[in-house]
């Protein structure tokens, strides 16, 4: 297939990117290195925030290979895809916890200058490299904050929502820098060059079952296997799975029900999140699908997807809200954490849960924006 090769060979391009832009983030890589040692760029010198870009384009392969072995595997070898599938898992999930909590701390500080109209909030901090480069470089003053009337309310909340702000800060920075010395430690491991090495053969040759060689080399008047099949499976299950959602009740722009469980004092995971993350998962899953289908064409900025035309614009709008989705839920339930650190001060605690309110609020805001975009008729880019 096409389509694993193009990615496997944008996730050693990644791998080169990576290793290239500093000491300390990348680590040799075995038959990978020399493997895709063609793809780097010798002798490039390394520019600010290479290492993040290259961080995400691995990130972005190595989805883009497991969804598509998790597709397809009828058509792939049993043994090594479901070798390989948790293993790109592992490597993407690990690589993306750091923005992931870089992310939510600036949405949480942000809703908080938001509902208080306060400024006293810690910006985020840097981890790793990027702190020194932000030591040299010229910042910018934030603007002006909006002015809001005064009110007993919006008082008590600016308050407390000072500590709250510098609480979050210290408990995200904390696993934010956490999570760049496991990413560190991953890339630097035996298991990830292992998992590299099985990469770097795969953009050569695709371990194919014998209906997939039969599909690559078909008989003289043989039909070659259609892969179509395997996508309408996933698009059908897709299907299901939205279906299955209360986009009745998503239709609604305010869901006091699902808030009444949102503001819940239960710390285990928003029962009403899991079936919208799964249905995340799933349209993910089908987007890698229309990718392999139209083929792996470069585009014009040299990575490997699908052409242009081939995009369908509902699904895209649809997979932003899901990701506008998972960002609030995830940091509500940060807030709702960072609510049950003990002997914090009663206007702290109020700030957090007004917080939390506010980022469920966010979740169903963007549960209507995706039933609103999912029942439109399918759109294409011209």
């Amino acid at each position: 297939m096409g389509y694993l090769r193009a990615q496997a060979t944008e996730f050693l391009r990644a791998l080169r990117r990576h290793r290239e832009s500093g000491p300390g983030t990348g680590t040799g890589t075995g038959t990978a290195a020399g493997a895709n040692g063609a793809l780097g760029e010798p002798g490039r010198a390394a520019q600010p925030g290479d290492d993040v870009d290259a961080a995400r384009a691995l990130r972005r392969a190595a989805r883009r290979i497991s969804g598509t072995l998790h597709t397809f595997q009828p058509l792939l070898d049993a043994d090594w895809a479901e070798e390989m599938r948790p293993e790109l898992a592992w490597l993407s999930g690990t690589l993306a916890l750091e923005h992931a909590y870089a992310s939510r701390l600036e949405r949480l500080l942000q809703a908080l200058h938001r509902l208080s109209g306060s400024t006293a909030f810690p910006a985020p901090r840097p981890v790793g490299r990027a702190a020194t480069a932000t030591a040299t470089t010229t910042s910018v003053p934030p603007a002006a904050p909006p002015t809001h009337p005064a009110s007993a309310n919006r008082g008590n909340l600016t308050v407390g929502a000072a500590k709250a702000g510098a609480l979050l800060d210290r408990q995200l920075t904390l696993a934010r820098t956490r999570a760049h010395s496991t990413a560190l430690q991953a890339l630097g491991s035996s298991r990830f060059h292992a998992v590299a090495d099985k990469v770097a053969l795969l953009a050569s040759e695709v371990p194919l079952s014998s209906a997939g060689r039969r599909s690559a080399t078909p008989a003289p008047g043989a039909a070659p296997v259609d892969l179509r099949p395997l996508a309408t499976a996933a698009r059908e299950r897709l299907t299901d799975a939205v279906a299955a959602l209360p986009l009745v009740t998503a239709g609604s722009p305010y869901n006091a029900e699902a808030l009444v469980h949102g503001l819940s004092p239960d710390p285990a995971p928003h029962p009403q999140d899991t079936p919208w993350h799964q249905v995340r998962l799933l349209l993910r899953l089908h987007r890698y699908a229309l990718e392999a289908l139209a083929g792996a064409d470069p585009r014009t900025d040299g990575t490997a997807g699908p052409p242009d035309d081939s995009v369908d614009v509902r699904l895209l709008a649809a997979g932003e809200a899901l990701d506008r989705h998972r960002d609030a839920s995830e940091a509500a339930a940060a807030a709702a954490q960072a609510a049950r650190t003990p002997r914090i001060a009663p206007a702290t605690a109020y700030a957090l849960g007004v917080l939390h309110a506010d980022q469920r609020h966010e979740v169903e805001a963007a549960r209507y924006a995706f039933q609103h975009s999912w029942r439109k008729e399918p759109i294409r880019l011209p």
